[in-house]
């Protein structure tokens, strides 16, 4: 029985170790997948194809803030698109092609929605200078849920506050995808 546990223990130690060794842990940089010579990653605005206010603005700045943080790129932002094609060795576009607020769950006692779900979906390529494709993704979603209050001023203020923590996790999860190859 002992040497049962002991074999297990080690095969679970093993395991965690593999998996370990394939989630992405690294040096800040060290799992791109981009090519070698793209140093310079330029970030027009997004466009949006929706009717939610400042959204794109929110987006690209939480990306751009995201490849400042865990990557060694010279980040360009604030310039046309066209600009960009000439400044920098890849550009990374995006598009919020749908935006929708949802009621999630209702407060018994009042019979209104207590929580909403925001739901985003994005389209992202970057695209090399050469005009290869490095990364794709027509269709990246990305939900977060935010609490609703009674005053309506609130809830206006909350939703802000809600596009602005997923524009956080969009970006954590979209840099990671393009850098790491998780396609």
């Amino acid at each position: 029985m002992k040497r049962w546990r002991c074999a297990a223990a080690k095969a679970l130690t093993l395991g965690i170790a593999l998996a370990m060794t394939g989630c992405g842990y690294h040096e800040m940089g060290a799992a791109t997948h981009l090519p070698p010579n793209v140093q310079t990653l330029a970030v027009p605005m997004f466009v949006s194809k929706v009717q939610a206010y400042n959204t794109e603005a929110v987006f690209t700045q939480a990306v751009v803030r995201e490849l400042n943080t865990r990557t060694s790129y010279r980040v360009l932002y604030g310039m046309k698109a066209s600009e960009a094609t000439k400044n920098a060795d890849a550009v990374l576009r995006g598009t919020i092609t749908n935006e929708s607020v949802a009621p999630l769950t209702y407060d018994s006692s009042s019979g209104q929605s207590s929580s909403y779900l925001v739901m985003v979906t994005a389209s992202v390529q970057l695209v090399a200078r050469d005009g290869k494709v490095l990364y794709t993704n027509d269709a990246f979603a990305w939900r977060q849920q935010y609490q609703s209050t009674e005053a309506l001023s609130q809830f206006v203020q909350e939703d802000g506050f809600a596009v602005r923590r997923m524009a956080r996790d969009f970006a954590q999860a979209l840099v990671s995808e393009m850098l790491e190859g998780f396609q």
